[in-house]
């Protein structure tokens, strides 16, 4: 998969405002659940997502806190698999 231009990131970043681009090369957003269950069963799925996706994001769980990362290493960058995994993520919540 190819890797996006800039222009290509801010545009999909306009449409997932929640996350925003780190180190130009990956994007990320941190989640806050009720505690801890809440958030081990919000990754849970999380995982099951992306292993039906076969692209796997970089997950640190702290307490109630969620922090995911994305980015398509094959690629050195973003791709769209990971703004289409980030939409999935994002409508586990709502």
């Amino acid at each position: 998969m190819a890797r996006l231009s800039e222009a290509e990131i801010t545009e999909h970043l306009a449409q997932r405002p929640d996350w925003s681009l780190e180190n130009n090369n990956e994007i990320v957003r941190t989640f806050r659940l009720a505690n801890f269950p809440a958030a081990i069963a919000f990754v849970t799925h999380v995982a099951f997502l992306a292993e039906a996706a076969g692209h796997h994001p970089d997950i640190d769980i702290r307490y109630n806190r969620v922090r995911i990362a994305l980015t398509t290493h094959d690629a050195g960058g973003l791709t769209e698999k990971d703004f289409a995994l980030a939409a999935a993520i994002d409508e586990i919540l709502g």
